[in-house]
């Protein structure tokens, strides 16, 4: 079934140029990128996609983090492609990421693990709405 995605190149894989490799690894497999705008993460669109971790440890740090440069926004679309996009991106923790995934092959620590993409449908929704309006 053709779906429609959500994902975002955190600051850490812009500001180290992997750009291009992460996009061609969507491409690759058939994933279509819909849509592209590279910029900063405003305040109010980083509480509205994570507002379910308010109120965890990590939150400030996660807000601080993915306002602190520019990122790559992207809707991506093909066969299956909430999962597949996520089979792509690897385990959260890029530690616990398999090699040739591209938090394996980019990520090096859990704050800074390199892309960010929808868990569901109905995430992909909110998300290309905070993003794309």
């Amino acid at each position: 079934m053709t779906e429609r995605t959500f994902c975002m190149l955190k600051p850490d894989a812009v500001a180290n140029r992997h750009i291009g490799e992460i996009i061609g690894r969507f491409e690759r497999v058939g994933l279509v990128v819909e849509r592209l705008e590279m910029g900063m993460v405003s305040q109010d669109q980083a509480t509205a996609n994570y507002a379910e971790h308010e109120g965890k440890p990590f939150y400030d740090g996660l807000i601080s983090y993915i306002t602190s440069g520019p990122v790559v926004k992207m809707v991506i679309s093909g066969t299956d492609a909430v999962q597949v996009c996520r089979k792509l991106m690897g385990a959260t923790n890029p530690l616990e990421a398999a090699p040739g995934t591209i938090r394996g092959d980019f990520g090096l620590v859990m704050d800074a693990n390199v892309i960010h993409g929808s868990d569901s449908l109905e995430s992909a929704e909110r998300e290309i709405a905070i993003f794309f309006g």
